[in-house]
């Protein structure tokens, strides 16, 4: 773990989204110097599934060390934001940082995302983070520190990241571009950054993403906050980067990552918008802006032996059914395979008693999986996790993605019997 070193005493920094996770972790890290938190979220009340409210959030940065003004602001609102500023203004005086954390996610492909959504991640990603940067810029031009911070990824143009979840690449690519452009613009004045982690990071979001079963693959959100500290001790100078959490903690001499896992030594999953994974292997694109182009991984053809390896699996996961299982399910799952022993494949987990078999079900399907039959029965056996094959493009999902999820935390259940 990063040391606090107090630089940040006396600072103010504005925090979209930090009443919970990644926002109010950075929250925290500030505080331990004696910085001023403003805290601009929309929770006020307590949220049914995710914790932590703008009230509780500056209790716990008090106890920190640090002063806590909480705001109700939705990004989207553009008075909100104004206000929000203005109180800070007159509070403490200025704002020396600005952290836009605050973002909305559905990864869904462009038939599956309602218009509601792609107009809420657009709004919360991209033009919150430009809207609250524009109304902050003023007094963070009046700062000593003035910084701002971006929670966004590398702009990596490979079209793996756009084909699942085209909406919320583009989303959050407006935060990286905001970085691109404000940077520039205000070079000398304030220095524009963008802050991503290398793996999934543990938050509320994730385990509703995730499922049960994910923490052990996340590290814990303190990474992000002491990576941003580091780069809040940097000059003006330091701008127009896009961070990744890991390197630049090893350029602070931090050598033990295992403090950061949820699980020391478990497998770690990579997070979206990095080439890192075996499956998406990039070749390196000749010039600069070329769209890198994708290696094709050369799937080997299932030997015969193993032919009738998806029936035997469908007929374990049969034998594992149960009116229990139906009822917390309530879902009707549809697999499209490829390869010998494919075809079209359905687990019913509505109708009582729950069924399996060949074919399309009877009731339309809430969700539809398309992939290899040997991807299928990794899947299906724990060995090859659902999350890690539809990031890297393997499992294809259509429909509802909650229901997705919840055949996820069903196979965790099954695999000892697989």
């Amino acid at each position: 773990m990063l040391p606090n070193t107090g630089k940040l005493a006396g600072c103010t920094v504005f925090i979209t989204g930090a009443s919970r996770g990644i926002g109010k972790a950075i929250a925290l890290k500030a505080a331990k110097d004696g910085a001023n938190i403003v805290i601009a979220a929309k929770t006020a009340q307590a949220h049914p599934k995710l914790p932590g409210t703008i009230y509780t959030a500056a209790e716990e940065i008090k106890a920190a060390g640090g002063k806590a003004l909480p705001c109700i602001v939705d990004v989207r609102d553009e008075e909100q934001i104004s206000s929000a500023v203005e109180k800070a203004v007159e509070k403490f005086g200025g704002i020396d940082i600005l952290v836009n954390n605050a973002s909305a996610i559905s990864l869904t492909n462009t038939l599956e995302t309602p218009t509601k959504k792609v107009d809420l991640m657009m709004n919360v990603n991209t033009r919150g983070t430009y809207l609250t940067s524009k109304a902050c810029i003023p007094y963070l031009k009046k700062s000593k520190v003035a910084h701002i911070l971006n929670l966004s990824p590398p702009l990596n143009l490979n079209p793996l990241w756009f084909k699942q979840h085209c909406a919320y690449t583009i989303a959050k690519y407006g935060m990286s571009m905001c970085v691109l452009g404000m940077a520039e613009e205000f070079k000398g004045e304030i220095a524009v950054n963008a802050l991503w982690p290398k793996t999934a990071i543990h938050t509320a979001a994730m385990d509703m993403l995730g499922g049960s079963g994910v923490e052990s693959q996340c590290r814990k959100v303190d990474i992000m906050a002491d990576a941003a500290y580091c780069i809040f001790k940097k000059p003006k100078s330091f701008t127009g980067n896009f961070i990744i959490d890991e390197n630049i903690l090893k350029e602070e001499g931090i050598k033990n990552f295992d403090v950061y896992a949820v699980t020391p030594g478990h497998p770690l999953l990579p997070d979206f918008f990095l080439d890192e994974q075996p499956a998406m292997v990039t070749k390196k694109a000749d010039s600069y802006g070329a769209v890198p182009e994708l290696k094709e991984e050369k799937t080997q053809p299932p030997p015969k032996a193993r032919s009738g390896a998806v029936e035997e699996t469908f007929r374990i996961v049969k034998d594992s059914l149960s009116d229990d299982i139906v009822k917390a399910t309530q879902a009707v799952y549809q697999f499209e395979l490829s390869g010998e022993d494919g075809g079209t494949w359905f687990l019913d987990l509505k109708s009582k008693g729950g069924n399996v078999g060949y074919g399309e079900p009877s009731d339309q399907a809430d969700v539809v999986m398309s992939m290899s039959t040997d991807d299928f029965v990794k899947m299906f056996s724990g060995k090859l996790k659902p999350t890690m094959a539809f990031m890297s493009g393997k499992l294809k999902i259509k429909g509802n993605m909650a229901l997705a999820i919840k055949l996820e935390k069903l196979m965790n259940q099954m695999n000892s019997k697989l």
